[in-house]
């Protein structure tokens, strides 16, 4: 019986080694040997990981190095490796944006290399613009830059740009392109670096200075790392642009409709306006009307417009002659709901002629070199020429003195608005003098606060204990008017856009003084500001 059990022992432990030598030559067969028709080779790593490579489009570094090469003028178009990302993106991947950019371009070109030869700029800069704002005049974006060139409001004010609840000098092509180009010129003056001078226009000139000073470098790629992330794709992007707008048709891309300025002459327009009254009886479409002055931001034009240069087609220009006095009355008419919402006419703002020239054959920019003029009623006009009268002892003369300087420490939680309120300056000369471009501060941040003290005849007199009569300063406060300033809630509009949009302005200034408890907003509402 033992023998027994050990020959089936013997015989199992064979068919076992039997076994799997049989199996293990099967497998090899299988892997290693020809492959019968429809079957697959699931055994094979190697075939399945050839099978998931992907090919991705690229245009050859070799041939990008050469052609940028030939395409090089005053500006270095420099090869990187985000050059190359840049390129391929829009060439493959997003070829749409590229072919609308090309069929923009006679939109806006020519204006640009005339203005650019006017100011001694490289040509190559007219590229700039397509990374700015993809050639769209009224682009926005989320910091508040605006326009062809997306200047920040403070800086356009500082380059004398006019910007109000219904105009906006920024998207005007003419004014801002003339702004856009002695603020690069301005920047390359301070750095003589045409790809630092870009980088500047981005994210400012401190910006670019702390990274040269971080980082030890005097070049664009040499400080390239310390610079803001925004920024490192900023050159790049318009080498980028450069090459595709020169070589797009090479990679398949081309333009399909061009748009080309309409032609159009000039009509002055003063007091109230509505831009689609208008369009509706002058058979214009409104389109064409707000794609011809896109520096007007709403429909319409305020009260104390005065001589505003409205761009109209040629094509009806005759038909409006025709017609101009029924046109224009019936365009004037406020109508009753809206007549609480716009300001009274306490000011009149007079607008000069386009300091610019043309934009194109007819065309003048509004909204340059302004005056005020501030009229009195009959009661404040007879006070102030019975006060002329007077003698000469009897006039207050204002003496000013030397500035009061003061600096102030940021704290947590304030903001340039209240800190203007604070010390009863206005922000804008709060950002003057401390040579700020932005609103944004820091905490532990000094400003500069510059107050001009000032004293009249009779506050002298007083402190040597003579009573002087008040009738001039009872004029004085009878001319002086307040007036709440509103905005007309918009299509589109957030408390956060509008809060933007005027500076010092914060979102939760704008519920205190409507009296809001929620951040909702209704098309045709009205807010103090």
């Amino acid at each position: 019986m033992n023998h027994l059990n050990r020959s089936l022992l013997r015989m199992g432990l064979l068919s076992v080694v039997m076994g799997l030598t049989i199996t293990a030559h099967a497998k090899t067969t299988f892997q290693s040997g020809p492959a019968v028709a429809g079957q697959q080779q699931l055994g094979d790593s190697t075939i399945v990981k050839q099978d998931t490579v992907a090919f991705v489009s690229t245009v050859p570094d070799s041939l990008l190095r050469e052609r940028l090469t030939t395409l090089q003028k005053t500006i270095p178009l420099n090869y990187h490796k985000a050059v190359q990302a840049y390129v391929d993106y829009f060439t493959f991947r997003k070829a749409s944006a590229t072919k609308l950019m090309l069929e923009r371009m006679p939109l806006f070109f020519p204006l640009y290399e005339r203005m650019l030869s006017d100011f001694n700029l490289p040509d190559e800069l007219k590229y700039l613009s397509i990374v700015e704002s993809a050639l769209n005049p009224r682009a926005i974006s989320r910091a508040g830059a605006g326009g062809l060139w997306q200047i920040m409001p403070g800086t356009g004010r500082d380059l004398r740009l006019y910007q109000d609840d219904y105009v906006d000098e920024r998207m005007d092509p003419v004014k801002a392109t003339e702004a856009a180009c002695k603020y690069l010129r301005d920047l390359y003056n301070i750095f003589g670096d045409w790809e630092l001078a870009m980088a500047a226009y981005n994210c400012g000139p401190g910006a670019v200075k702390r990274a040269m000073r971080r980082s030890g470098g005097d070049s664009f790629y040499t400080i390239y790392d310390a610079l803001p992330k925004e920024t490192r794709g900023y050159v790049p992007q318009f080498v980028a642009f450069t090459y595709l707008m020169n070589f797009a048709n090479d990679h398949g891309i081309y333009a399909e409709t061009y748009e080309y300025p309409i032609p159009h002459d000039t009509i002055q327009v003063s007091g109230y306006f509505n831009l689609e009254t208008f369009a509706r009886h002058t058979k214009i479409e409104l389109a064409d009307l707000q794609k011809m002055n896109p520096a007007i931001t709403t429909t319409i034009l305020p009260e104390y417009t005065q001589r505003y240069p409205l761009r109209v087609p040629r094509q009806q220009f005759a038909y409006l002659t025709a017609r101009r006095k029924a046109i224009m009355d019936s365009s004037s008419q406020i109508p009753a709901a809206m007549a609480h919402v716009l300001l009274a006419s306490t000011e009149t703002i007079r607008y000069g002629t386009d300091s610019a020239g043309s934009w194109s054959d007819l065309n003048s920019n509004p909204l340059a070199l302004m005056t005020l003029d501030e009229p009195l009623d009959t009661e404040t006009r007879l006070a102030i020429a019975e006060s002329d009268q007077e003698s000469d002892e009897d006039m207050e003369t204002v003496v000013l003195r030397k500035p009061k300087k003061q600096t102030y420490v940021v704290r947590r939680g304030d903001n340039l608005g209240t800190i203007a309120e604070r010390f009863h300056v206005e922000l804008y000369d709060l950002k003057r003098w401390n040579h700020l471009r932005s609103t944004r501060i820091q905490r532990g941040q000094k400003l500069v606060i510059l107050k001009e003290v000032s004293e009249t005849r009779s506050e002298r007199l007083a402190d040597q204990g003579t009573t002087k009569s008040h009738k001039k300063a009872e004029v004085a406060a009878k001319t002086k008017r307040y007036k709440p300033r509103y905005h007309l809630v918009q299509d589109g509009d957030t408390l956060w856009n509008i809060a933007q949009r005027y500076d010092g302005l914060t979102i939760e200034r704008i519920k205190k003084l409507n009296h809001m408890r929620s951040n909702s907003l209704k098309p045709g509402q009205k807010l103090i500001i």
